[in-house]
C-alpha cells in the first residue's frame, strides 16, 4: 500500500508519495507545473534571497480596486509615468530600444502619429487578442495605455537629441534601470496587467507553455516586424533584454503590495 503525504504549497494542495524514488528536481518540476499561471499576472514573483530562504514569494495577482486605493493608486500612476518616460530615455540614447519600442518606431516612420499615440493604438489592438484568450481588462489595463502614451511623448519633447556617446551611454544605463523600477512599481500595485503583459500571460495559460518561452516568442516577433518597418535596433536592445528582468525582480521585492488577506495569513 502506498502512503501519501499531503503538503500545502501556497493555496494549492499537493500529494506526493512517501518512500517512492524521486529526485528533488522532479518534485520541484511538479510544483512548478501545478503553479502554472492563469489569467492576469503570474500568481507569484519569487525574489532572490526570500525565495531561496523558503519564504512566501511576492504575489502579483489582481487586488480589487477599492482596497487601499490611497496606497496603491499613486504607486500605479508613478510607475506608469516612469515607464513611459524610460522609453523616451532609451530612444534618446540612440543605442537601441526595447522590442515593442522598435515596433513603435517603425510604425512612426510610416505614419504621422507620435510615438505615444502609436503605443496607445497598438495597445488597443493587442486588447482584441485578449478576446479569444478570455482575458478581461482591468483599471490598470486602461491606465497603462493612456499614461504610457502621454509620458513617453512628454519625455521625447523635453529630452535633448543627438548627444555625445558618453551622454547616450548614460541615458541607456539609466533608462534600463528606470524601466525596471517602473515595471516593479506598476506591477506591484496589483491593478492588473497592461495589454502586452496580458497577452503574454493569456497565451501562456491557453497553450501551457512557460511565461519565458511565450514572452520570447512575442518579443522576437515584434522585434522582427519593427525592424522590417525601420525601427532602431542596437546594443541597447540586447542589454535591455538581458538586464531589465533582474532589475525588475530586485525592485518588485520592495514595492509589491500585500493585500489585507495576505497580511492576515
Amino acid at each position: 500500500m502506498r502512503l501519501e503525504r499531503t503538503e500545502s504549497v501556497g493555496s494549492v494542495e499537493s500529494a506526493e508519495p512517501v518512500g517512492s524514488v524521486s529526485s528533488v528536481g522532479s518534485v520541484d518540476e511538479e510544483r512548478a507545473r501545478r503553479h502554472r499561471p492563469g489569467k492576469g499576472w503570474p500568481k507569484h514573483f519569487p525574489s532572490g534571497s526570500r525565495a531561496r530562504a523558503g519564504r512566501p514569494p511576492h504575489s502579483l495577482t489582481y487586488v480589487p480596486f477599492g482596497e487601499r486605493p490611497l496606497r496603491r493608486l499613486p504607486q500605479l500612476f508613478t510607475g506608469l509615468a516612469l515607464y513611459g518616460f524610460s522609453l523616451s530615455v532609451l530612444i534618446r540614447a540612440e543605442l537601441g530600444v526595447s522590442p515593442w519600442s522598435v515596433l513603435y518606431e517603425g510604425l512612426a516612420r510610416h505614419t504621422s502619429l507620435s510615438f505615444g499615440t502609436i503605443s496607445a493604438v497598438v495597445g488597443l489592438l493587442v486588447l482584441l487578442l485578449w478576446i479569444p484568450l478570455r482575458q478581461r481588462p482591468t483599471f490598470g489595463t486602461g491606465a497603462n495605455i493612456v499614461v504610457l502614451a502621454c509620458a513617453s511623448d512628454l519625455g521625447l519633447h523635453v529630452l535633448p537629441q543627438h548627444l555625445g556617446l558618453p551622454a547616450r551611454s548614460g541615458l541607456l544605463a539609466g533608462g534600463i534601470a528606470l524601466n525596471g523600477l517602473s515595471v516593479a512599481l506598476y506591477v506591484g500595485a496589483r491593478y492588473g496587467p497592461g495589454p502586452r503583459d496580458g497577452l503574454m500571460t493569456g497565451m501562456s495559460a491557453v497553450t501551457g507553455h512557460s511565461l519565458r518561452s511565450v514572452r520570447t516568442l512575442i518579443e522576437v516577433t515584434v522585434l522582427a516586424v519593427g525592424r522590417l518597418l525601420g525601427g532602431g535596433v542596437g546594443v541597447g536592445t540586447v542589454l535591455y533584454a538581458l538586464a531589465v528582468g533582474p532589475v525588475t525582480q530586485f525592485f518588485v521585492a520592495r514595492f509589491a503590495y500585500r493585500s489585507a488577506a495576505e497580511d492576515r495569513a
